[in-house]
């Protein structure tokens, strides 16, 4: 939960792929930004992942040591300034804190573990400001490692997003792992990416696009390979008859060992001939007979995302706006209990060192969001709510972003649900748990409902213990706020909080 520096020259974006890890550096410049610096290394940790859903010993080390070197490039620029993102085999892998809390020491700064769809998102916000912006929709394609993903939009705007569970790596391992590439082979990966591509296929059909554009490291390797074997022009893209024709050419190889293309560069040969097969099984379905290419992706995406929150264009706001609309929540009473959550915490913020992140932006999100179950059912609502934002496409959040905000939902009214608060990142337990405090408290302040101006209330903090100071006479003539502070007192000294009022 880190800021953005307000004042910031510098920033950089890091792309944890199943296939490569990406680094790109950037100087911002009045509203854009100018790269600077570009480093990619194919890390393969899709490649590494077992039966199990566990990364191999090998695999972690080798994506370590890359984060490494990131680090050592990316060291002197400010907490704030670097958005890492991890995908698909990030997605998948148990115990994934283990290993992300070892990546973040590598490379410095935290990393952020992204949906399906906010990967497509933040891909086609990444290739939007690389098209000339006119009224005509376009199909974004992105082949990675582990996932495919799928946008269809116009101007910057995503309309249409889907993640795909089909990639370059898994593809590979999955049909070509004896390194043979034979006609029955080739055909049962174009046929297992027609079934993953079968339910999205209709829709994406009839969405009315009108260009198709190709943004990977995949897709672009393929438009290389054909450029150098004289099937077309680099500037002409990606054509069906094109790719068939390269398709067949693997397939004479007969062997991944074997192959000989120019423009195919020794790393990405163990892969080349899944991501064919990806990319022949998205063309067959979505019926694309010409495909661009953009040199753009996820990594400008993060970059551009981050360019949004510098200048106050946060998407997570509409994210929340939507979700508010959408389960119908009373924003009147939202905003009372935002009004209180946010004068509490400016109270609260030196004193619980809360000031270097987006700790009161969390805290103003639960607020808005806190009565979101209500939809489901008043019984066990806090609950209820939990769960729709746990596991909502919560465009600009990352999963961590996600878990913390619906732990703070599910933890705002009754029991003070500790072991929940465990499951969290370890660096965001404790702050967690003091954002939830401070909310536990404004919605009690608030549970009348009431218009009327609320009391002027003084919070007081210091580690564990809050002392609320109300004015003289008011508690007295409000028996049924006191009560309620006597049983949340009981309560958070469960949890380990002293609260005193008077």
């Amino acid at each position: 939960m880190f800021k953005l520096p307000a004042n910031t020259d510098t920033i950089a974006a890091v792309d944890l792929g199943s296939n490569s890890f990406h680094m790109i550096v950037a100087k911002v410049d009045k509203g854009n930004f100018q790269v600077i610096d570009k480093i990619r290394e194919m890390v393969r940790l899709g490649a590494g992942i077992t039966a199990e859903k566990l990364l191999t010993e090998e695999s972690e080390s080798r994506a370590l040591a890359c984060l490494k070197r990131f680090g050592q490039r990316l060291g002197s620029l400010p907490p704030g300034s670097v958005r890492a993102a991890g995908t698909n085999t990030l997605r998948q892998v148990r115990d994934s804190g283990r290993f992300l809390r070892k990546a973040e020491e590598a490379l410095g700064h935290p990393i952020e573990v992204i949906a399906g769809r906010e990967e497509a998102r933040l891909i086609y916000l990444g290739v939007s400001h690389s098209l000339a912006t006119g009224e005509e929709r376009s199909l974004v394609v992105d082949i990675g490692g582990g996932s495919t993903e799928l946008i269809i939009g116009n101007h910057f705007v995503p309309n249409y997003m889907e993640s795909i569970h089909m990639g370059c790596v898994s593809m590979s391992r999955r049909f070509f792992s004896d390194g043979r590439i034979s006609r029955s082979a080739m055909r049962k990966a174009e046929l297992s990416g027609a079934l993953e591509m079968r339910p999205v296929k209709t829709a994406f059909r009839n969405a009315g696009w009108e260009n198709a554009i190709g943004c990977s490291g995949t897709i672009r390797a393929i438009q290389t390979v054909i450029a150098g074997m004289g099937l077309s022009e680099e500037r002409d893209g990606i054509t069906r008859e094109a790719l068939l024709r390269l398709r067949d050419r693997l397939i004479e190889f007969g062997h991944i060992d074997h192959i000989e293309l120019d423009g195919l560069s020794s790393e990405r040969q163990p892969v080349f001939v899944g991501g064919v097969a990806v990319l022949c099984a998205v063309f067959k379905a979505l019926e694309i007979e010409r495909m661009q290419i953009s040199d753009m992706a996820l990594r400008e995406g993060l970059l551009y995302d981050m360019l949004g929150r510098i200048h106050h264009e946060d998407v997570r706001q509409n994210t929340i706006d939507t979700l508010t609309r959408r389960y119908e929540v009373e924003s009147a009473q939202a905003e009372r209990v935002e009004a209180i959550a946010r004068r509490l915490f400016e109270q609260a913020r030196e004193s619980w060192q809360l000031t270097s992140g987006e700790y009161e932006e969390m805290l103003a999100w639960a607020a808005q969001l806190h009565e979101i179950g209500l939809t489901v059912s008043h019984s066990q609502y806090h609950k209820h709510g939990a769960y729709l934002i746990a596991n909502s496409d919560m465009a600009g959040f990352s999963r961590q972003e996600q878990l913390v905000l619906a732990t703070l939902v599910r933890g705002h009214r009754r029991k003070f649900p500790q072991e929940v608060f465990e499951a969290l990142p370890p660096d965001t337990v404790q702050c967690a748990r003091q954002l939830c405090v401070l909310l536990r408290i404004a919605v009690l302040l608030r549970r009348a409902r009431s218009a009327a101006r609320l009391v002027d209330v003084r919070l007081r903090v210091e580690r564990q213990r809050l002392e609320l100071s109300f004015p003289a006479g008011w508690l007295k003539s409000h028996p049924l706020h006191k009560t309620e502070l006597k049983q949340e007192k009981k309560r958070l000294k469960a949890a380990g909080f002293k609260l005193k009022f008077g």
